[in-house]
């Protein structure tokens, strides 16, 4: 909602959990509800902007009214539901194709035809032969500037400056090949090679009944 120009593909998951008739029912049902959810944003946004130009002092929030027209103007469009039953293959890959059609729709997405250096292609491929190496810890972590000298050590890539590097690393986190949170400070020399360990780590801290378990620890 406060990304321009979000598109969104709302998944529903345990559909072996679901007689065949209530899919489409609850299908039509979240939908609903997404639709509903919008709108009341919308007006929401709308009466608080309009509370703030009719205040006595309109100059004092100035910085709030612009943040909310910015919210305002912030245009999400929400693609159809697709239900999916996780452990069945087959609905993982109709989920798979129904992204990459998305995906490759230049409406959707106009940038999807924008072409990219060979360098970034070119890092992309070094990056997954050093993710999939013996070498490699099992937590996928690595230094930026240990990076940036393993891939230096590439003859075609032995020019590869740090600030192209980060450019590149930036176009790899938005894929999600890697996951590199440049901007926290406490992260931004660290580049996540192995984004699964990520989700293995959070699956472990963030939980249900998480904080009753480690209650229940005397």
């Amino acid at each position: 909602m406060r990304v321009p120009n979000s598109v969104v593909l709302p998944v529903g998951t345990h559909v072996d959990c679901c007689q065949e008739e209530e899919v489409e029912e609850k299908r039509q049902d979240i939908m609903a509800k997404i639709t509903a959810m919008l709108a009341e944003r919308k007006s929401n946004l709308a009466h608080c902007i309009n509370n703030l130009e009719g205040s006595e002092e309109p100059k004092f929030y100035v910085d709030q009214w612009e943040r909310l027209k910015e919210m305002e103007s912030c245009t999400l469009t929400i693609l159809n539901l697709v239900a999916v039953n996780c452990t069945d293959h087959h609905d993982i890959k109709k989920l798979e194709a129904t992204i990459l059609e998305h995906v490759k729709n230049e409406e959707l997405f106009p940038e999807v035809v924008r072409v990219l250096p060979p360098v970034y292609r070119q890092v992309e491929a070094a990056i997954v032969d050093m993710a999939q190496s013996e070498e490699m810890a099992d937590h996928g972590m690595m230094d930026l500037q240990y990076l940036l000298s393993k891939l230096s050590q590439h003859k075609h890539l032995a020019n590869l400056g740090r600030e192209l590097l980060q450019d590149i690393l930036r176009y790899l986190h938005r894929i999600g090949l890697v996951v590199w949170y440049e901007e926290i400070k406490q992260l931004e020399s660290t580049v996540f090679l192995q984004p699964t360990f990520l989700i293995t780590m959070f699956k472990l801290l963030v939980r249900y009944h998480l904080v009753q378990q480690l209650e229940s620890i005397s």
